[in-house]
């Protein structure tokens, strides 16, 4: 279903405040470094848990759509629709990220509220052209498809929202919400599918959880305001759906680029190969999202100026340290595979621990791609794009088998990676130098 970041209180919504206070000079002041390590490990383990339910919830109903409730085909057809719904929700994803940096940065409310209406009137706009074209491709009913693409302009709200909390580095109850959106937007997918419904039906339901969701999120933005006595001025540069559309492709391609192999895997290889590395990426999803919750705690500090860089480069050195953790672990589960699901899949034994570091080197990825959004710098996600374009020629081209697809999507992704953590460091290392050095003195 959804992997948007979400929020909800405890049992009576009793949000913890971030000590985050704005003085006179509009400065952010930080607690103490100890007191700083300590919140950082908790808000890190609260979006952690709050993510994870959100994700269950998307298998669940996956698994019991496709196990249970629906036919071969009727299930094709929900988790196709259900796929064009989520590319759909990528200016969401990239309107949480604006909307949090803008929360960073003293944007006000209001001119946060115009651009979430612009962006989910363009998202809207987006749908209806889409619900046609997504039709005949996916072989669907227009009613269908439109039951599912409905879905994508509450997605936008769903996002606004969070981005709100998450800029307020309420993660708390970021983390709640997480939760309880993933729950919302599940229950009555499942609810209607037991009832005998169809796709359409499992859809629509899928879309009013989704608007109960909007509804609870923005309780949330509601309950986690603060009122500062000396707010921030306003931001001198302009906030409009551009901004959301520029976030966008960065958002986009790192989709692309986590998903390409996969889905060039059978133009590559045969239609058994094919089953084998589908299920070896499963180990590169895990690698990937697992660290997701850094980035989240991370990113309203990725969007202060005065802690951009050091947050990146911490945030870069927990999430590859999570990585090398999982791709040994990957390396040491390997043998294991024939055991749990069969001796077909016996070739991802040597080679299981490749697709966990691929999935590693682009949770490195994202992170620094998330910090270009959040300073505003989205150009520098042409350099992933153009090494996505040589990884599709290279897997056209060359790649035959399933170690070669691995290694290419693995070079691929490192080089993506390093080539986007140099770029961003680097540029972050030379405007603090410029801002740092003292102003010439006249003779």
């Amino acid at each position: 279903m959804v992997a948007c970041r979400s929020i909800v209180p405890d049992a009576v919504w009793s949000v913890q405040s971030t000590s985050v206070q704005v003085g006179h000079t509009g400065g952010v002041k930080h607690p103490a470094s100890g007191s700083q390590r300590g919140s950082t490990v908790n808000a890190v383990g609260a979006v952690a848990i709050g993510s994870m339910v959100a994700n269950v919830c998307m298998y669940l109903v996956h698994l019991l759509a496709g196990g249970r409730f629906l036919t071969t085909d009727e299930y094709g057809e929900f988790a196709v629709l259900l796929s064009a719904m989520l590319v759909l929700g990528v200016p969401a994803l990239a309107l949480q990220a604006v909307i949090a940096r803008e929360v960073v940065l003293g944007r006000s409310e209001r001119r946060l509220r115009t651009v979430t209406v612009q962006t989910t009137a363009l998202v809207v706009v987006l749908a209806a052209v889409a619900v046609p074209v997504v039709a005949a491709l996916a072989r669907a009913s227009v009613a269908t498809t439109a039951a599912a693409l409905s879905a994508a302009p509450l997605l936008a709200l769903i996002a606004a929202g969070q981005g709100m909390v998450q800029g307020r580095r309420e993660f708390r109850a970021l983390a709640w919400l997480l939760g309880v959106v993933g729950i919302l937007r599940a229950l009555p997918v499942i609810g209607v599918l037991a009832l005998g419904a169809g796709p359409a039906g499992a859809l629509l339901a899928g879309t009013i959880g989704a608007g109960a969701s909007v509804a609870v999120v923005w309780l949330g933005v509601w309950m986690t305001r603060v009122d500062r006595l000396h707010p921030r001025s306003e931001p001198t540069t302009s906030l409009d759906a551009r901004s959301v559309l520029r976030a966008s492709q960065v958002q986009l391609v790192l989709i692309v680029a986590s998903s390409i192999d996969l889905l060039l895997s059978r133009t590559a290889l045969g239609a058994d190969e094919a089953g084998v590395y589908a299920l070896g990426a499963i180990a590169t999803k895990v690698a990937f999202w697992l660290p997701q919750a850094i980035g989240v705690v991370f990113y309203p500090r990725l969007a202060d100026p005065a802690q951009s860089s050091d947050s990146l480069r911490q945030a870069v050195t927990v999430v590859a340290g999570i990585g090398v953790v999982l791709t040994v672990a990957a390396g040491l589960a390997g043998p294991l595979v024939p055991l749990v699901v069969g001796d077909d899949y016996r070739a991802l034994v040597p080679i299981l621990w490749l697709f966990a570091y691929t999935g590693a080197v682009l949770s490195v990825l994202q992170v620094t791609l998330l910090s270009a959004i959040a300073r505003d710098h989205t150009q520098v996600a042409l350099l992933t794009w153009a090494v996505v374009a040589a990884e599709v020629v290279v897997i056209v081209t060359v790649v035959g088998s399933i170690v070669t697809l691995a290694a290419t999507a693995a070079i691929a992704g490192t080089v993506a990676a390093t080539a986007t953590a140099v770029y961003v460091l680097s540029s972050r290392s030379s405007t603090a130098a410029v801002e740092s050095s003292p102003a010439a003195e006249p003779d």
